[in-house]
């Protein structure tokens, strides 16, 4: 493999892990929100999660960095919410699609109490 090659293949890992990193550090910052019932603890819980990231910050070695992060998501997988908070407008939220349009065949009459 040449030079370029080979700067080319670490720099797609790095941008990979980089990825995984930061929708690992989303995934967890959204799940703290689900388990912390006051939003000063969401802080608190946050400020946590950060320091516990930012701790791993400066790793370079390529596999320390691919363990690091299968551990952070095998942690997150044992420790999220088992019924995680969803927005109700949201896609399995309990408003979603609640308001369907009426069956083809079905005449609304906005006019109601106002026949001649």
């Amino acid at each position: 493999m040449s030079a370029a090659g080979a700067a080319a293949g670490y720099l797609a890992r790095r941008a990979a892990q980089k990825e995984r990193v930061r929708l690992l550090y989303r995934r967890a910052l959204k799940d703290t929100l689900t388990w912390a019932v006051n939003r000063h603890h969401f802080y608190q819980h946050a400020s946590d999660l950060r320091e516990k990231f930012e701790a791993n910050k400066h790793a370079e070695d390529l596999d320390t960095i691919d363990r690091l992060i299968q551990d952070g998501e095998a942690k997150y997988e044992k420790l999220r919410h088992p019924d995680p908070y969803i927005v109700p407008w949201a896609p399995g939220g309990s408003k979603f699609s609640r308001n369907l349009p009426p069956p083809a065949g079905i005449e609304i009459v906005y006019d109601f109490g106002k026949e001649d």
